[in-house]
């Protein structure tokens, strides 16, 4: 698919709020590898292929089994992820899809009990900044395949 339109070139201030989010929200507290599960599962669900081999490759990176990384677009069947990566994948899924412009009740449920409030609200934000992300990656057929993880530890 051919490249739209490079808006970090076009519009450098866009990409520079992006990147604030990006580090304001690295910088809440939540667990690195649950976020890295997280924006792996956003970008699955928006078809961000930019976003999915970043998130796979920042995976890897950090150390995180390539059976974990595969088998993601599968989490409710393998054993792989535990009960707190389940419930935030769930969410995950849910805030990401809205499905008929809500979360459900039971997925809601799940998250509390996994989740003190300030960190579902934190989580929530994440899964926000990601789907942003994705959004303008998606929308402009942002080109997949050059990102390399140094890269974006060099650039926070």
């Amino acid at each position: 698919m051919k490249p739209r339109l490079d808006y970090a070139a076009e519009a450098p201030e866009v990409r520079a709020i992006l990147l604030d989010l990006w580090k304001k929200v690295s910088a809440l507290g939540l667990d690195e590898q649950l976020l890295r599960l997280v924006y792996l599962r956003a970008s699955q669900i928006n078809g961000c292929a930019f976003c999915i081999d970043m998130h796979a490759k920042d995976m890897r990176a950090a150390g995180e089994s390539e059976q974990r990384v595969y088998m993601m677009s599968a989490w409710r069947e393998s054993p792989l992820y535990d009960e707190t990566e389940k419930a935030a994948l769930a969410w995950t899924e849910a805030v990401t899809r809205l499905e008929n412009r809500e979360v459900a009740d039971e997925v809601y449920d799940l998250a509390r009990a996994h989740f003190q409030p300030a960190d579902l609200a934190k989580l929530t934000l994440a899964i926000v900044e990601i789907n942003c992300w994705n959004r303008f990656n998606v929308a402009f057929r942002t080109t997949p395949g050059g990102y390399k993880p140094v890269a974006r530890a060099k650039a926070g």
